[in-house]
């Protein structure tokens, strides 16, 4: 037996990453395939999941080469995917259409139809927000349009589940990217009977809904052939790329957040149980059988930023952007920003909310604007937190990863409007590693998810500034009563 290693697979939205780990968590080799985005029509947003299942076997080739690693040496691969997917397919499990996202906004008025009548009381079962992100409502949009896929379809599924239906011949789904569909009942483990209706569909059209741990076996030979794995090698179905981004992270333990800022966001935690906010909020998702992740999901990250690079037409770099706002002062000299530029998941749940600036004046400048960008992205992030806290307490450590840890800029100001240190990650691919570490612990190779925290690598903590702490603190307050008051005006 040579070395042993654990393949990590992360399936996103923009790309698909296969990461080779060695036991530890050291990075040995690491694959990516872009994944294209089709939008055929305003508010539409689709992936081709065929493309989408070949660009996952590409990038398991890949990364083998790369590696240079031999077909025993790998002990199990784990799988993370985003959430939220929708695909219609037929009795051979073929797709009939192209895959719906999250990001898919065609079906804001079955949302909002939903939200003035039984919204709520579906949402405190499944914990799963009234949006056209969830598949729910694109159920209802499907079934209120006389959509011909939803007609056909034998089968709905997500990416994951399309995906090991191809490599296994199973119809399984885990705990987690059920509980993300929104016909999840939190309190039974089993898809909802009341939201089968409202969506108009069956139990049997759904898959079979196991915890994360779960074993497949037995891939399809020509697909591990053209991996170049064994076909005998464990594969663990692993979760959404949220709880396994936390877990990757460490971020597991109560009172442990975990910030991921790329060009969206999300704020999420671990609590026992399935604690859901009553306010409708924040978001709650299984994970395990006595486990879940709560929190919220911001469209508005660095795609605020890109936005106002490209609507300033600046031409240099995004680090050459922000170098002005270095200098001023905390509270952008009284302009506030709302960044529901690509309008807005978590806090609001409001596909129609709109991007703001507030307090513009004669005497401002670019660099005012680019930080209050900055700070109304992490103004946005502290509201969702505050609603976890409402759940689970105060933050005690909050972890943060993704493309804005780039920005020093960006993590002080994270850091004195939370008033935490904030813990870096030195890594990118916390959602690989969660669902390689899910896989380890599923195949008995490691004990429990917990001790994920002896495997990590080092961070980087940045200490937040006092002064500048209490300043937000004041400035925190006119933002969430502006954005409360212009919420009646987003249609």
């Amino acid at each position: 037996m040579g070395k042993e290693l654990v393949i990590g697979l992360d399936i996103g939205t923009t790309s698909v990453k296969a990461v080779i780990f060695y036991l530890k968590g050291a990075l040995i080799a690491e694959a990516e395939a872009l994944i294209n985005t089709y939008y055929p029509h305003p508010e539409w947003a689709e992936q081709n999941p065929v493309e989408i299942e070949r660009s996952s076997v590409l990038a398991m080739k890949e990364v083998i080469l790369k590696a240079k690693v031999q077909k025993d040496e790998i002990l199990t691969v784990g799988i993370s995917c985003g959430m939220h997917s929708l695909i219609c397919v037929d009795e051979n499990s073929d797709p009939l259409s192209q895959m719906i996202i999250w990001s898919d906004g065609r079906s804001s008025a079955q949302a909002e139809k939903l939200s003035q009548s039984t919204g709520k009381e579906i949402y405190l079962k499944t914990g799963t927000p009234i949006h056209p992100m969830s598949p729910l409502i694109k159920l209802m949009w499907m079934k209120e349009t006389n959509n011909e896929a939803y007609q056909k379809a034998a089968y709905f599924m997500s990416m994951k589940e399309y995906l090991l239906q191809k490599w296994f011949d199973k119809r399984v789904i885990d705990y987690s990217m059920a509980s993300a569909t929104g016909l999840f009942n939190l309190e039974t483990y089993k898809w909802d009977d009341k939201a089968l209706e409202i969506a108009g569909i069956n139990k049997d059209q759904l898959s079979e809904i196991v915890p994360p741990t779960e074993i497949l076996t037995d891939i399809n030979e020509k697909i591990a052939e053209e991996m170049g794995l064994s076909s005998q090698v464990p594969f663990v179905i692993g979760a959404a790329d949220g709880q396994l981004a936390n877990l990757g992270n460490g971020a597991i333990s109560p009172g442990e957040v975990a910030v991921s800022v790329g060009t969206s966001g999300a704020i999420r935690q671990f609590t026992k149980g399935v604690p859901v906010n009553e306010k409708q909020e924040t978001f709650t998702y299984a994970f395990t059988s006595d486990t879940s992740i709560i929190g919220g999901a911001t469209n508005n990250g660095g795609i605020a930023l890109q936005w106002l690079k490209d609507l300033l037409e600046f031409q240099g770099s995004h680090d050459e952007l922000l170098a002005g706002a270095n200098d001023v002062e905390p509270g952008s000299d009284g302009i506030l920003f709302l960044p529901y530029v690509n309008g807005e998941r978590a806090p609001v749940w409001n596909q129609h909310a709109k991007g703001n600036f507030y307090g513009l004046s004669i005497g401002h400048k670019k660099e005012h604007l680019v930080r209050a960008v900055l700070e109304g992205i992490t103004f946005n992030l502290y509201q969702i937190g505050k609603s976890l806290e409402e759940i689970a307490g105060k933050p005690e450590k909050i972890s943060v990863n993704g493309g804005l840890t780039k920005s020093s800029l960006w993590v002080q100001i994270m850091a004195d409007v939370f008033g935490k240190e904030i813990h870096l990650s030195d890594t990118h691919h916390n959602a690989a590693w969660g669902a390689a570490w899910t896989a380890l612990v599923g195949i008995g190779k490691v004990g429990s998810f917990e001790e994920i925290k002896k495997n990590l690598p080092a961070e980087k903590v940045v200490q937040p500034n006092r002064q500048n702490h209490e300043v937000y603190l004041k400035v925190y307050e006119k933002y969430e009563a502006i954005a409360k008051n212009l919420a009646v005006y987003f249609e």
